[in-house]
């Protein structure tokens, strides 16, 4: 398994996001209780997040991801997701 590092950018339509936050972090509470998502949380003031994924490839995480109700419901502008070496703290092997 690797880690990445997934950043989401949100669009400008706040009510819909903050509608659909409930539902968007508990997809992420399953993945974390599932060893899955390792950590996520906003940046930016709320406008983007960061999360950090174990999975067996990019694919892999676009895949598990498009299942997020953020994404679902059209509210991620722009996701990025990058191979990430951790060589110092937790998540280093």
């Amino acid at each position: 398994m690797s880690i990445f590092a997934v950043s989401y950018t949100y669009n400008d339509d706040v009510a819909t996001r903050d509608e659909a936050r409930p539902s968007h972090r508990d997809f992420l509470r399953g993945l974390n209780a599932d060893g899955i998502v390792r950590a996520s949380g906003p940046v930016d003031n709320g406008g983007a997040a960061l999360i950090i994924v174990e999975a067996e490839s990019v694919q892999a995480v676009e895949t598990l991801l498009d299942a997020d109700p953020f994404a679902t419901r059209g509210l991620i502008a722009e996701r990025t997701v990058r191979g990430w070496d951790v060589v110092i703290g937790g998540l280093a092997e």
